[in-house]
């Protein structure tokens, strides 16, 4: 029995069962078809039990909308998380918040049970790291180190702790970085390096180049530390200076459970119980087909406690293997959206 306080009592042991497959879906198969399955239960769930998604859902005059596709499915604003409590439930156990880098407010997530967003990131993790099990994980991620309610370093922290596996927070001090990547005792160890895209940057510019035997996740954001960087730039630039073929690339947000990886090339890989949508910038109701750049929207399954259905502020595009490509940001998405509940 799923210990939880609904903000509404509508059918609640259909409900509780959802909730179950959900918080098992990291180890069962899950088709096309049982994913749009558990989207359609959950959205009545979360339009049942989500205060700030029925609100929208009533501005959209979407309440009652039936569902046939995936698209069909009205998607969040992502700056609502900024204006009040997405959430399902009146209990949490861990709170995320946002670096708001912009000045126009903080993103807050509430997670209803911590166990579920640790078994989130480490199914995830898992699934990309299978082939290159990690020794060493080195974190050059200072913008989140310097304040309160990071989901990335909670992950990454957790990441060390796991069995077989040490690692380190280094700040900006680049020069205990370079000693330990460099280091005889580390020469035959699997190490992984998380970098912020500034913070890399800067390391780059500071070992100059040489050879380097790691594996780098960058997951993103100048943080107003300078102008913003084209992926394909970046990764052209990092892998000259350190002499390695590929770099990886994250995709999380405050707002999300779950994370996609990229192996290469900007082309991220969604885990089973996530998805994206191109959506057309200027109409919410029209989605787009491969190759056309759009709104990126998420479905996460594992946002089940907040809101599965998110419209972000990134553009980009789906291919048809199923991976997907982010070209930039929306302009001027901090006035739209959600701030029409305020």
């Amino acid at each position: 029995m799923i210990e939880s306080v609904f903000l509404s009592s509508a059918q609640p042991v259909k409900t509780e069962a959802l909730i179950q497959t959900i918080k098992q879906i990291h180890n069962l198969p899950i088709n096309e078809d049982k994913f749009k399955e558990i989207c359609f239960e959950l959205y009545e769930f979360q339009k049942d039990n989500n205060r700030i998604y029925a609100q929208w859902l009533n501005l959209l005059y979407e309440v009652d909308k039936p569902l046939k596709n995936l698209a069909d499915i009205p998607f969040l604003p992502i700056s609502c998380f900024k204006n009040g409590l997405v959430s399902c439930y009146d209990q949490h156990e861990i709170e995320f918040t946002s670096s708001s880098t912009t000045g126009l407010g903080v993103s807050r997530h509430y997670i209803h049970k911590t166990e579920d967003y640790k078994n989130t990131f480490l199914a995830g993790f898992k699934a990309f790291s299978s082939a290159q099990p990690y020794d060493f994980i080195a974190a050059l991620l200072p913008s989140y180190l310097d304040r309160n309610g990071s989901g990335l370093i909670y992950m990454v922290q957790h990441l060390m702790e796991e069995p077989g596996v040490s690692g380190k927070f280094y700040n900006l001090d680049v020069d205990s970085l370079l000693q330990d990547l460099t280091s005889p005792e580390n020469k035959n160890k699997k190490i992984l390096l998380f970098g912020v895209t500034f913070a890399l940057i800067q390391f780059a510019k500071f070992t100059g180049k040489l050879n380097l035997n790691i594996d780098v996740i960058e997951t993103g954001g100048m943080k107003g530390k300078g102008p913003e960087w084209v992926r394909e730039e970046l990764h052209t630039y990092l892998c000259k200076q350190w002499g390695i073929q590929n770099i990886y690339s994250e995709y999380g947000m405050t707002e999300l459970t779950s994370q996609a990886y990229s192996h290469g090339q900007g082309r991220f890989i969604c885990p089973p119980w996530m998805k994206i949508l191109i959506q057309d910038p200027s109409d919410y109701t029209a989605f787009l087909s491969y190759g056309k750049t759009g709104r990126i929207c998420v479905i996460d399954l594992m946002n089940y406690h907040s809101c599965a259905f998110i419209a972000t502020d990134d553009l980009g595009r789906l291919n048809k293997d199923g991976s997907f490509e982010i070209m930039g940001r929306i302009d001027y998405s901090d006035l739209r959206g959600c701030n029409l509940l305020v």
